[in-house]
């Protein structure tokens, strides 16, 4: 199935988005997630199923500054 993450199309198989951060290698404490314009809580990115066409951003944190 297609779906976009973060702005560009990829072709993954069908999964959850706990599964396809893992697939990418990105621990899920490190980024937050939007699926559709709606932030993910956390505890529903194992029970949360990505479905053809769905947009997805992964928001990662950054330390840093002054």
């Amino acid at each position: 199935m297609v779906v976009r993450i973060n702005g560009k199309s990829e072709e993954i198989q069908g999964t959850t988005v706990l599964d396809l951060l893992k697939a990418k290698n990105i621990d899920p404490h490190m980024v937050a997630v939007e699926l559709n314009d709606k932030m993910l809580e956390r505890d529903h990115l194992a029970t949360t199923a990505v479905k053809e066409g769905d947009q997805l951003e992964f928001l990662f944190y950054m330390g840093g500054g002054r």
